[in-house]
């Protein structure tokens, strides 16, 4: 009798796993940055006569991966499961900011540093710090980005842009957040062509 019980015990454990194993998984959902106005390269007679290398961006481990981040005004942080971005923030945002810059026409060349053999006039880089949902008072998208530009020929760092925002967010999901996330890029991006026109506006010397 124990054996038979403990046999129709083990067929049961095992029907109900073969059950929940059989069961829908939760789909994830997938999330991009937009891309700023129109892409195609501008043609422009007075552009700076330099060309930009966009470098890799730094960042913390939770950047360099596909999950929406989350926290609080504490330390803690944690991940989304189900809920990601097509690429870690730190492509996303290099890849951006590169079509971005080459759209706006302003500069004779903007390219992404592909190995050691790509040369420009100057190389951007810089560092993500926080790119999260944020539960304060209210929800928010924070974004926090510093960016340095090199001058190849001197190695010397000629311009420093620090971005910080937190841009409301419009709802209560991950996909207001994701909105207010696109606005804060959008909104950062605008900054920072706006310095680097400022910058060249007084610095820009001929690509020999």
């Amino acid at each position: 009798m124990t054996l038979r019980l403990a046999s129709c015990i083990g067929v049961a454990v095992l029907a109900i796993a073969s059950a929940t194993g059989c069961g829908a998984t939760r789909p994830s959902k997938y999330y991009q940055l937009t891309i700023p106005g129109d892409i195609s390269p501008s043609a422009n007679s007075n552009a700076y006569p330099i060309t930009i290398v966009i470098g890799a961006l730094t960042s913390s481990d939770l950047y360099r991966e596909d999950r929406i981040v989350y926290g609080a005004a504490t330390e803690q942080m944690g991940t989304y499961e189900y809920q990601r971005w097509a690429e870690p923030p730190t492509e996303m945002l290099r890849d951006v900011l590169l079509r971005a810059l080459r759209a706006s026409g302003h500069f004779r060349g903007v390219y992404s540093l592909r190995g050691s053999a790509m040369r420009g006039d100057y190389l951007l880089r810089g560092r993500l710090y926080d790119f999260k949902e944020l539960t304060a008072n209210s929800l928010l998208a924070r974004v926090t980005l510093d960016l340095e530009l090199r001058d190849e020929k001197s190695g010397s760092i000629v311009w420093t842009h620090f971005y910080s925002y937190d841009q409301p967010v419009n709802g209560k999901d991950v996909a207001a957040v994701v909105s207010a996330m696109n606005q804060n890029v959008h909104r950062g991006l605008a900054e920072i062509q706006a310095s680097l026109d400022e910058y060249f506006a007084t610095h820009a010397q001929p690509t020999p």
